[in-house]
C-alpha cells in the first residue's frame, strides 16, 4: 500500500495531489504487472497449446513475437504521451493489449495465436514505459526512487512469478484463461487511471518522430533475431543471419542519421552529451542481460538438478524474488534525497557479481538451503541496482526530456533482457554439446552457463564506477531534492 507520505506531490503541477494519487499509483502498477507477467506466463502452457493448436514447429513464436512487438515499439511510447498525455496513450495501449489477449484466448490455429500476440505485444510496449514515467511526474524528486523501487518488485513478481501463474491457470481452467485473465485487470487498470491520472502534457504539439520509430524498430528486431537466431536456427556465416546483421547496421546508421535532423526527435542525441547517460544507458543493458540469464535458467535448474515441477520450482525461487522486491523498496525509500546513487549501484553490482560467482560453484548434491541463500544474494544485488539504474537517468535530464530517456533506459533495459536470454541460450546449447541428453546433463550445464555472469557482472561494476558521485537535476516546477 502507499503511504500518506508518498501522496506528497511536487508544487506547481496541477490536478496530482489528494486521495487520487494512490489510485493512479495503482492502475499503472496493474499495467507493469501485465507487461512483465505475459513475458512469462506463457511459456509454461505451450506444450499444451501445440497439443491443441498444431505449429509445435513455430511454437516458441508464441513467445517470441510478443518480446520482439514490445520491446520495438517502446521508445514510441514516451513521445506520443508527450503529445497526446500519459493517461490518453496508456489507455489506448493497455485497451490494444486487452484486445490481442481476448483474441489470443479465441485462437483457432497457431498462426493466428502468433498474430494476435503481436497485437498485445504492441499494447505491453507502453505498459512498463509510461509508468515508469508518469510514477516519476506524480511523486516528487525525493519520493521518486523509493516509489521506482516498487516497480523492481513488481517486475520480480511477475517475472519469476509467471510460470507459476501460468502452471496454475493452465492447470485448473486450461491454456485459454492465461490470456482471459487479463482481461479484468486490464480493465481494472484503466478504470482506475481514467479516473484518477492526472498529469499535464509536457511536449506541446510536435510532429511524433514515425520515420525514427520506424528504423529504431527495424533495427531493434534485427538485432534480437540474430541473438536468437544465429548459431542455433542457422550458421553464423548463413545468407539469413548476414542479411539481419547488414539490415541492422544499416537501420541503425540511418536512425541516427534521422535523429540528427528530425525537429522532434525520438531520442535527442543531445542526451548523450551528459556523462550520466552515457553510463546509464549501456549499464542499464547489460543489468537487462544478466536479469534475463538468470530469471530464465534458474526455473530449468531447479526442474534438472531437484526434479522440481513448474509449481515446485516457481515458489523455490522466493528467496531470489522476496529479497528482490524487499531490497528495492528499502534502498529506494534510503536513496532518493541526497542523489547518492553511486555507492547503492557499485555495491548492487559487486554484490550481483558474488552472487554469479556463487552460483557457478553448484554442484550436484548442492542442498537446496545453499542454492536459497546464493539465490538471494542476486536478488539483493539486483534489487539495488534495477530502478535505481532508470532514477540515475530520469535525475540527469530535464523535464521535457523525462519521457524520452525513460523510454530510452526501460527499452535498453527489454532488449538488454532479450539479448541475455538469448546468448545465455547459446551458452547452454554449447556447454550442452557431447553430452547424454537428460536432466543431468542440464543441471550440470547450467552453472558453466551462469559462471559468465560473473565477468558480465564485473564489466557493471567498471561501468556504474564512472558515474559521477551524485545526480539530481532539479526540474522546472519542482522543488530540488
Amino acid at each position: 500500500m502507499v503511504s500518506a507520505d508518498l501522496t506528497q506531490t511536487a508544487p506547481g503541477v496541477p490536478s496530482k495531489g489528494g486521495g487520487k494519487v494512490p489510485l493512479a499509483t495503482a492502475g499503472l502498477l496493474i499495467g507493469m504487472l501485465l507487461s512483465v507477467l505475459d513475458q512469462t506466463v506463457v511459456a509454461i502452457a505451450l506444450p499444451d497449446i501445440a497439443a491443441q493448436l498444431g505449429g509445435m514447429d513455430a511454437i516458441g513464436w508464441v513467445v517470441t513475437s510478443y518480446v520482439l512487438a514490445s520491446t520495438a515499439t517502446g521508445a514510441l511510447y514516451g513521445r506520443l504521451s508527450d503529445r497526446y498525455g500519459r493517461r490518453t496513450v496508456f489507455l489506448v495501449a493497455v485497451a490494444v493489449f486487452v484486445a490481442g489477449s481476448a483474441l489470443c484466448g479465441l485462437a483457432q490455429t497457431m498462426p493466428q495465436l502468433i498474430a494476435f500476440r503481436t497485437v498485445q505485444g504492441i499494447g505491453a510496449g507502453a505498459l512498463f514505459v509510461l509508468p515508469t514515467i508518469a510514477l516519476s511526474e506524480l511523486y516528487p524528486p525525493r519520493l521518486r526512487s523509493r516509489i521506482q523501487g516498487f516497480t523492481g518488485g513488481v517486475f520480480a513478481l511477475a517475472s519469476v512469478g509467471g510460470p507459476l501463474a501460468g502452471g496454475g491457470i493452465t492447470d485448473a481452467w486450461g491454456w485459454r484463461w492465461i490470456f482471459y485473465v487479463n482481461l479484468p485487470l486490464g480493465l481494472l487498470a484503466m478504470a482506475l487511471t481514467a479516473y484518477a491520472l492526472r498529469l499535464p502534457r509536457i511536449g506541446g504539439d510536435g510532429r511524433i518522430d514515425l520515420a525514427g520509430a520506424v528504423l529504431i524498430a527495424g533495427a531493434t528486431v534485427s538485432l534480437l533475431l540474430v541473438a536468437e537466431w544465429g548459431g542455433r536456427t542457422y550458421a553464423w556465416d548463413s545468407g539469413v543471419i548476414l542479411a539481419l546483421i547488414a539490415a541492422l547496421v544499416v537501420l541503425g546508421a540511418l536512425f541516427v542519421w534521422r535523429e540528427r535532423r528530425a525537429a522532434n526527435p525520438l531520442l535527442p542525441l543531445r542526451l548523450f552529451a551528459d556523462r550520466t547517460l552515457r553510463v546509464a544507458l549501456p549499464a542499464t543493458a547489460l543489468l537487462g542481460a544478466l536479469l534475463g540469464g538468470s530469471i530464465v535458467y534458474l526455473p530449468t535448474y531447479l526442474r534438472a538438478a531437484y526434479g522440481m515441477g513448474a509449481t515446485q520450482a516457481g515458489l523455490a525461487l522466493n528467496p531470489y524474488v522476496l529479497t528482490f522486491m524487499a531490497v528495492s523498496s528499502v534502498a529506494g525509500a534510503r536513496i532518493g534525497a541526497g542523489g547518492r546513487f553511486k555507492p547503492y549501484l557499485l555495491a548492487g553490482s559487486l554484490i550481483a557479481v558474488l552472487g554469479f560467482a556463487l552460483l557457478s560453484q553448484l554442484r550436484p548434491g548442492t542442498p537446496y538451503a545453499l542454492l536459497a541463500a546464493e539465490i538471494g544474494v542476486l536478488g539483493i544485488g539486483f534489487g539495488l541496482l534495477m530502478q535505481n539504474l532508470v532514477v540515475v537517468a530520469q535525475n540527469a535530464v530535464s523535464a521535457a526530456d523525462l519521457a524520452a530517456t525513460t523510454s530510452a533506459t526501460v527499452s535498453v533495459r527489454g532488449l538488454g533482457l532479450s539479448l541475455g536470454v538469448a546468448v545465455f541460450g547459446s551458452l547452454l546449447t554449447r556447454e550442452l554439446q557431447g553430452r547424454v541428453p537428460g536432466p543431468r546433463a542440464t543441471a550440470d550445464a547450467i552453472p558453466e552457463v551462469l559462471s559468465w555472469g560473473a565477468p558480465a557482472a564485473l564489466v557493471l561494476v567498471a561501468f556504474l564506477a564512472l558515474l559521477p558521485r551524485s545526480v539530481n537535476r532539479p526540474r522546472s516546477g519542482e522543488a530540488a531534492a
